[in-house]
């Protein structure tokens, strides 16, 4: 699924500053003719001069994750302003760093910006909890492609949306991975303690009952580099397969060093480990056979010309969440083309939306959550070259 490592993609946004400068044709008349069946079809007409949010990680330990959404979002708003008129709508870029303790009082900057009509995100579910309410009290309207802790949608924000499954769907997935397809019979369950990390540890080892032999806890991601003790507890537990709760820079260093103490079993994670920082910390040798979950299906099978205008804007392959980000992002543009330039109409809009993309069909509860009936959850597993390659759609118990 992917080819090249975090950090490079990280350059390659950081030279791309804003908006691509295109001859752009104005498309005019297009607010009467809008359509809710796909990004290609998004309509702006005189809708212009208003702008939307990304909000996440751009920088920081998990930074992979979240530059994979930054430019799912700013690639679909590129193609809107093709077709509507150069800076019809602009893509304010608002780094999280992916830290509870920074998104509050970026999210009050984010707030005071009267043109933001809406957000991509935040994209973890740690931010979310911290700068939700904010968003919620402002009354701007967001869609998360990828905040997976399943409280979120039970806050009451009115604001919130989800374009994917949650952890309720995720973690029951990998569960049933770990009983049916590994058919392990000892698991060891850890996690680093985030939000995200600690929610869908704690679903995989209530379904998981009387084959989690042993736990324990690591730091934050970034924050730790010798796990030495984790590491022995799992050797010591004779557990054959050990799920993390977590991000891909512990996951890596983890896998590195159970399979220098000679470990041999199998790591599974979540979808925070669905990146190429994770075999870049690990090794390619040590990483190969580790399983990772998404309640997303593989970006490469994104529907549409994505994959090929991806990789020509970005000189990379779609990475995880990145086409769930551009459905995103696309189906707040087309609120907005529609007459929707206020966040409380944009809000209402989104309440009823019904909207084919290239990753899925997009229509929200009432509480924000992804349409049951439109839920998807894979398994990747990573090769010998550190890709995550597509497996199988997750069984669950």
């Amino acid at each position: 699924m992917f080819t090249i490592n975090s950090g490079h993609r990280a350059g390659k946004l950081l030279r791309a500053v804003g908006g691509t400068a295109v001859a752009a044709l104005f498309i005019t008349g297009l607010a009467g003719c809008n359509s809710d069946s796909g990004s290609d079809d998004a309509a702006g007409g005189g809708n212009c001069g208003f702008e939307i949010a990304f909000f996440g990680a751009l920088t920081g330990s998990a930074a992979g994750l979240g530059v994979n959404i930054e430019q799912g979002a700013e690639l679909a708003v590129d193609q809107y302003n093709t077709k509507n008129g150069k800076d019809c709508v602009t893509l304010k870029k608002f780094d999280s760093q992916g830290s509870p303790d920074v998104a509050p009082g970026l999210a009050r900057q984010l707030v005071t910006d009267k043109k933001i009509l809406g957000i991509v995100g935040p994209a973890f579910s740690g931010e979310s909890e911290a700068a939700n309410p904010i968003f919620q009290e402002a009354g701007i309207p967001l869609i998360t492609p990828s905040a997976t802790r399943t409280s979120l949608a039970t806050k009451g924000w009115k604001v919130f949306h989800r374009a994917v499954a949650n952890d309720d769907a995720q973690g029951p997935a990998a569960a049933g991975y770990i009983k049916n397809s590994l058919k392990a019979e000892k698991v060891f369950v850890g996690d680093d303690q985030s939000a995200y990390g600690a929610g869908l540890a704690d679903i995989v080892k209530a379904k998981l009952g009387g084959l989690v032999v042993a736990s324990d806890k690591t730091a934050a991601d970034g924050k730790q580099t010798d796990f030495s003790a984790t590491v022995q507890k799992v050797v010591s537990s004779g557990s054959t397969a050990f799920f993390y709760g977590g991000y891909y820079q512990n996951a890596g260093l983890l896998r590195k060093q159970l399979t220098a103490a000679g470990w041999t079993g199998t790591l599974v994670a979540g979808d925070g480990v669905n990146d190429p920082g994770f075999a870049k910390a690990a090794g390619n040798a040590a990483a190969a056979g580790s399983i990772v979950t998404c309640p997303c299906a593989p970006a490469a099978k994104a529907g549409g010309t994505f994959v090929a205008d991806y990789k020509a804007k970005w000189n990379v392959d779609p990475g995880t969440y990145s086409d769930v980000a551009f459905d995103a992002a696309n189906i707040l543009m087309q609120g907005i083309g529609a007459g929707n330039t206020t966040p409380q109409k944009l809000n209402d809009y989104l309440t009823g939306v019904d909207y084919a993309g290239i990753a899925n069909t997009y229509k929200f509860t009432s509480t924000g959550e992804l349409d049951p009936a439109q839920i998807k959850v894979w398994a990747f597993k990573f090769d010998a070259n550190g890709t995550a390659q597509p497996d199988q759609e997750a069984p669950k118990i």
